[in-house]
Order: structure tokens, then C-alpha cells, then sequence
């Protein structure tokens, strides 16, 4: 079976070229879907497909720089990408990535950095697992009580709305950003940008998986135009990232362009379907798939603490990664289909009368 494997020219690592493309149409399916660059699922991916880390790294920001230019192309198409607000919060978000690499050098010159980021990981995707489930909560909740009294739910109403309070503070100058519908401070954006970049930057991701639920509970988006407003940023973003990384001969490009090859397929379903999935489905797969990256962070702080089984433990976590992009890419594209279908059984029926 030796025709499965690749001998990479730079790294110089012989890969198994169809899982390449396997993690490239997942992890396009949950980018194109949620609006995430998918660092978290790619780089242990890469890793353990035989890439070492540095290599991982730079790759898995190659292939999401042109995985999310496709995905911001096809949602720009169905009308889900504001572009002036993504301008206006890459600005805050290089800012506060600058800010956030030059926190890690400090922290890891004082010999703090891993326990650091690992522990604000950690409580990061509890705060938001917690933010999504909380607001699907109350919004059911509201739904109830609306049932109860006989009367409908608002349409737009939402479980949290923490975003008409911060649109209420009238801070020249104000900004309205038509596609979006959100009317506020410019200084808004910038401020919730500056703070996702920030925590990007330390972390060393994207900031999809931050900057899409602060699009939606902060600034007031609706959600599938969050995704696609969130990953016009990640492309841009992702290509200076790439550009970095290959100049400084890290970025595996046979790989990158591999992996392409199925992301730009999953893309295009993740893309669709949010057509089908709206609003509030989006935020629930959106929360287990914070859950399923919580998990595997979990592990590899226990692969830390608990050095005898570390092999095992950080075996585990890259299975449970790749095992949950599986689980919920099957999930998107069945929902996708399922959508498909019944929108045209209804053309049909209407042709029919």
C-alpha cells in the first residue's frame, strides 16, 4: 500500500495522503458552516498524521487562508458577509493580536507561558459553552412563556441580548453597517475586535471561535452572517499567517493544496448549509463543537500533569478531535441534504398547483 503514502519535499515526512483529504473536507464542512479557520481540529490532526508541530502549525494556516477565501465567496454570494464591518474589525483584531504575541513573549520569558495559555483556554471554552447553552435556555424559556399566554415569539427575539444595550451607547462616531442591520458605535467593533484578537493572539488561533460569538452576543449579528462575516476576516488574516509561515520555510504546501481539495468540497456544504440550519441551530452544533475542543484540551492538560501516560493521553486527544470533526461534519452535510430535499419537494408542489 505504499502508493497511500506522499513523501513531503520540505518537511520530508511520509504522509498518508487520503487522510489529508479527509480532514481537509471536515474541518471545510465545520469552517464553512460555523465560520472557524479550524486550527484546534487541523494542527493535532497534522500532527499525528506524522507532521512535526511547526510544520502542522504553518500548514494548517495555508489551507485555512484559501479553505476560508472559498467559504467567504460562496457565502458573499447568498448575501451572508458584511464586508465594511469585517474592514472595520480587522483593525481592532491586528492591533490586539500584536498585543497578545508580545504578552506570550513576556510570558514565556518569565518561564509561564504553557500552564498560562492552557489554563485561559480551558476557561475561555467554558465561558463559552456556557454563553451558548445559557442563551438557548433562556430563549426556550421565552418561547414557553410566550406559549403560555397564547401569544407568538418575536421574531428576531433572542435568549440574551446583551447587544441592544451596547448599541445603545451613542459614542461619536456612529456606524451603520447595512447588511448586518446593526446601527452603533464605531468604537464598538474596534473595542470587541481588539479583545478577540487579543485572546487570538495568545492562544495562537484564528479567533474564528471567539470572533463569531462575539459578532452575535456583542455587536448584535444574526448569525449566519456572523459565520460569513467572521471568515472574511479569518481569510485575510489567514493569508498574511500564511505568507509568514512560508517565508520562514515552515508550510508544507503539497499538503495545503491536498488538503484544499476536500476543503473546498466541505466548504461549499458547510456554505449551504446554513441555509437550511438558522439562528439557533447553528449556536447548539456551534456549543458541542466548543465542548468536543474543550475536551481535547483537557486531555492534553492531563498529558502534562500525568507524564507515565502521556503517549496515550495525547493519542486519545487527537482521536477524540478527529472523531468529533467527523461526527459533526456528517451531522452538517445530512442537514444540508435533508434541507435540500424538502425545499425541492416544495417546488415541485408548487409547480404541481
Amino acid at each position: 500500500m505504499e502508493w497511500l503514502y506522499m513523501l513531503m519535499p520540505i518537511s520530508g515526512v511520509n504522509i498518508f495522503w487520503p487522510g489529508l483529504i479527509i480532514l481537509g473536507l471536515g474541518v471545510g464542512i465545520i469552517g464553512g458552516f460555523f465560520g472557524l479557520g479550524g486550527a484546534w481540529m487541523v494542527t493535532p490532526g497534522l500532527n499525528i498524521l506524522g507532521f512535526p508541530m511547526a510544520f502542522a502549525i504553518g500548514t494548517d494556516v495555508a489551507q485555512m487562508a484559501g479553505k476560508s477565501l472559498i467559504s467567504t465567496m460562496r457565502h458573499g454570494k447568498f448575501g451572508n458577509v458584511d464586508y465594511l464591518l469585517g474592514l472595520v474589525m480587522l483593525m481592532g483584531t491586528v492591533v490586539g493580536v500584536e498585543i497578545g504575541a508580545q504578552m506570550v513573549m513576556w510570558l514565556e520569558r518569565i518561564g509561564q507561558v504553557d500552564k498560562v495559555v492552557r489554563w485561559l483556554y480551558v476557561v475561555l471554552l467554558i465561558l463559552l459553552a456556557w454563553l451558548v447553552f445559557h442563551d438557548v435556555a433562556k430563549r426556550k424559556q421565552k418561547e414557553r412563556e410566550a406559549k403560555a399566554k397564547n401569544q407568538e415569539l418575536e421574531q428576531g427575539a433572542t435568549g440574551l441580548d446583551w447587544a441592544s444595550k451596547l448599541q445603545a451607547i451613542h459614542v461619536p462616531p456612529m456606524v451603520y453597517f447595512k447588511r448586518a442591520g446593526v446601527t452603533c458605535s464605531f468604537w464598538l467593533p474596534i473595542t470587541v475586535s481588539l479583545f478577540t484578537g487579543w485572546l487570538a493572539g495568545i492562544l495562537g488561533i484564528g479567533g474564528g471561535l471567539i470572533r463569531m460569538p462575539a459578532l452575535v452576543y456583542l455587536i448584535g449579528c444574526p448569525t449566519h452572517l456572523a459565520v460569513g462575516t467572521d471568515l472574511f476576516e479569518v481569510a485575510i488574516s489567514g493569508l498574511y499567517g500564511a505568507a509568514s509561515y512560508t517565508y520562514k520555510g515552515r508550510t508544507e504546501l503539497v499538503a495545503a493544496i491536498i488538503m484544499l481539495c476536500g476543503a473546498a468540497i466541505g466548504a461549499q456544504i458547510g456554505v449551504v448549509a446554513t441555509k437550511y440550519v438558522k439562528g439557533y441551530g447553528i449556536r447548539i452544533v456551534f456549543g458541542l463543537a466548543v465542548l468536543g475542543c474543550l475536551m481535547s484540551v483537557l486531555l492534553k492538560l492531563l498529558q502534562a500533569e500525568l507524564p507515565s501516560i502521556a503517549g496515550l493521553l495525547g493519542t486519545l486527544a487527537t482521536i477524540e478531535v478527529l472523531a468529533f470533526v467527523s461526527a459533526i461534519s456528517v451531522y452538517i452535510a445530512a442537514r444540508m441534504v435533508q434541507g435540500a430535499k424538502a425545499e425541492l419537494a416544495a417546488k415541485r408542489q408548487k409547480a404541481g398547483n
